[in-house]
């Protein structure tokens, strides 16, 4: 489940990364063995006289909201059919080896923020223009402009974008002799994330047997960069990770967290991470709107009325994707109305009913409403308040092509190092740098 700027005279400035996104979104399917599956959208009949395949990684909530139901009732001649990957790292690569072989894509493809600029510059010719078919004023500005090529074709519609909050387990804070009230830990960390990992450190004092403060130090990581002006690129297409004031700022308080006794130390994402909150042994998570289905559904019945909601320390975004349609389909026409109305501003709000997926259509905010059960799940948090307040905030950063490898890098390979195998900081610095210029092939 994890953009760029939203018009200021709407609802501020934006930024969406990776992360999710969406995303890596709001839970997963049943993964086989190379981290994909397939999911009926619908009643499994395949009756249907064109059969739709969708492409997504983690959960986008269409199935979960009754969307694909409710598509193939109003009309009878499409099926459709989910394949699901659970990691975009994995998605991914299978998407651009399929579609540089012009064979094998699903009718539509999802694309996380991370990998969009990639698909705009490099896969441009291999995506319908859907800037034909569709209002784009529909969307944010900034959200249109990301999935834009240089020539002016549109060639994914916005699903949602990531602004950032707070989850935390209330029960544990209250036995590590915390405050629980959302407003008064917004007030402790509210600044700067640092104010946030020492908040961990309080924690960690009477930590409950066999629980941690946060899930991972890349949790920390991915919601303080993506508060940043700038981060792998600036505004010019410049690569400039190892310059960046707001990477450094980012990975200073990833290793803070990494290199203390409050991160669980778990690879997000992964099976163990999962169980870490079906069994309570993290306290809190960094977490965008579309990680609050993710933890309803992860943390299961035990954890309803235990976790709450808070505003994050500062502004942030992580995740948002977009729908292509491959110019490789059979079925064109049908894939890009499929496309259009899934992403239309009334599926999105039921989207966000369903999981709280923050919409980037801006016409459906005043009329955003979280499912009766998810505001109890979550102890009647006001998510809608809290995450449109983070949204209005959050500043404008450049995205490049390689945004995805280069934060997966960071994340996946120098901070693990750090926190899994007991390297120094400097030490999983360098592991993420030779990493990053292998992908950027320097």
């Amino acid at each position: 489940m994890r953009t760029s700027i939203r018009r200021s005279r709407r609802l501020g400035a934006f930024v969406a990364v990776a992360a999710l996104t969406t995303g890596l979104l709001a839970g997963c399917a049943n993964d086989s063995d190379d981290g994909s599956s397939n999911a009926d959208g619908g009643n499994g009949s395949g009756k249907g006289k064109i059969t739709l395949t969708i492409g997504t990684f983690g959960v986008f909530g269409y199935k979960q909201a009754g969307l694909y139901d409710e598509y193939m009732k109003l009309h009878p001649d499409i099926n459709i059919k989910e394949n699901v990957t659970t990691r975009t790292d994995v998605y991914w690569p299978k998407v651009l080896t399929r579609l540089q072989a012009g064979s094998g894509t699903d009718d539509i493809q999802a694309i996380e923020v991370g990998n969009i600029t990639e698909a705009v510059q490099t896969q441009g010719s291999k995506f319908v223009d859907l800037g034909k078919d569709v209002d784009k004023s529909q969307w944010l500005d900034w959200k249109n402009a990301q999935a834009t090529t240089k020539d002016g074709k549109l060639i994914g519609l916005g699903t949602d974008i990531g602004p950032m909050a707070i989850c935390y387990r209330k029960d544990l804070f209250q036995k590590a002799g915390l405050p629980t009230d959302r407003t008064k830990l917004a007030e402790m960390w509210k600044g700067d994330w640092s104010k946030y990992v020492d908040v961990g450190k309080q924690y960690m004092k009477k930590a409950p047997k066999g629980t941690k403060f946060v899930d991972s130090a890349s949790s920390v990581y991915n919601a303080a960069v993506g508060g940043a002006s700038e981060r792998y690129y600036d505004k010019d297409g410049n690569v400039v990770w190892d310059k960046s004031e707001g990477v450094k700022k980012a990975w200073d308080v990833a290793m803070t967290a990494a290199t203390s006794n409050m991160s669980a130390k778990l690879k997000q994402f992964d099976p163990t991470w999962d169980q870490g909150y079906a069994n309570g042994t993290f306290a809190s998570v960094a977490c965008p709107a579309w990680m609050i289905g993710y933890i309803e559904q992860k943390s299961g019945d035990s954890g309803k009325g235990k976790w709450d909601v808070a505003a994050a320390p500062a502004a942030s975004n992580w995740g948002g994707s977009f729908l292509g349609v491959p110019t490789a389909t059979k079925h064109q026409k049908e894939a890009v109305e499929l496309a259009k109305w899934l992403t239309a501003p009334a599926q999105q709000e039921k989207v966000f009913a369903k999981q709280a997926s923050f919409p980037s259509t801006p016409s459906a905010y005043a009329n955003l409403k979280p499912a009766a059960d998810t505001t109890a799940y979550f102890s009647g948090a006001p998510l809608t308040q809290i995450f449109s307040d983070s949204a209005k905030t959050i500043p404008a950063q450049p995205l490049g092509p390689k945004d995805k490898p280069i934060d997966n890098a960071i994340s996946d390979v120098g901070i693990l190092q750090v926190e899994q195998k007991g390297k120094s900081p400097s030490q999983g610095w360098d592991a993420a740098s030779k990493e990053i210029k292998d992908v950027l092939g320097q």
